[in-house]
């Protein structure tokens, strides 16, 4: 048995022992590897989101939450790769990583069979790009922050640098992430301004979400001009 597939096997065997822990002894022996290698697999597991926790204890061991999984899923390898081909437009946005532990929780719930057909038709997939891609740069860590924030409601405190260079200190209540092929920008309520202001990303130098929940704000997106372009919402695109 391959890793891939030992991956998808021990999530099954631990769903179907749930509640009950298994040990990393038994799953070992199960699996006929090492104690070792099965932790490795389960910190894998841990690191992709999938959750499995573990119980201290003499007769403690891993742990699958069934309600925060889904079972294998009847989905085809075309649309397997149909996502993964899909995810690949999220590169360089605030998405990007949530995108790709999104699709390594479907393979991991898919059928053995399906999964393998859905890797070989991937493998005949190919995505063209310039030839004068420029360098690829390490995803920013600062949009985690505000996703985070955006979600909780929060209020932030950015530091932000304008097009001349020059950074200011300001708190903002975050409204939305909008999206495009040049830059990404997190539409907020600024407190400085006392408006509606699209902040680009990759000028936001700092960030810090504080403890107080952003007021409920009325702002038309579509209507805030600092960006220059209309707003499609993702309503309309059927998620």
């Amino acid at each position: 048995m391959n890793r891939t597939d030992r991956l998808y096997a021990l999530v099954e065997e631990l769903r179907a022992a749930a509640p009950r822990p298994r040990s990393a002894r038994a799953l070992a022996r199960r699996f006929e590897v090492s104690v070792r290698t099965i932790e490795r697999d389960l910190a894998a597991l841990q690191q992709s989101g999938v959750p499995i926790h573990a119980q201290p204890g003499r007769t403690g061991g891993y742990v699958l939450d069934k309600e925060r999984t889904l079972p294998p899923l009847t989905i085809t390898p075309a649309e397997a790769t149909a996502l993964a081909v899909g995810l690949q437009a999220l590169a360089g946005t605030p998405f990007a990583a949530d995108a790709r532990s999104a699709l390594h929780k479907v393979l991991a719930v898919m059928p053995g069979r399906e999964r393998r057909a859905a890797a070989e038709l991937a493998g005949r997939v190919g995505l063209l790009v310039p030839a004068a891609r420029p360098a690829r740069t390490a995803e920013p860590v600062v949009p985690a922050v505000l996703r985070e924030a955006l979600s909780a409601g929060r209020v932030l405190c950015l530091e932000y640098a304008d097009a001349a260079g020059a950074v200011t200190t300001r708190e903002v209540e975050p409204l939305a992430f909008l999206g495009g092929p040049e830059h990404w920008y997190l539409a907020a309520w600024c407190r400085l301004r006392r408006a509606p202001r699209g902040f680009r990303l990759d000028r936001v130098r700092a960030a810090t979400a504080l403890d107080e929940r952003a007021p409920h704000r009325s702002v038309d997106l579509a209507a805030l001009d600092t960006l220059g372009s209309d707003v499609l919402p993702l309503g309309e695109l059927g998620m």
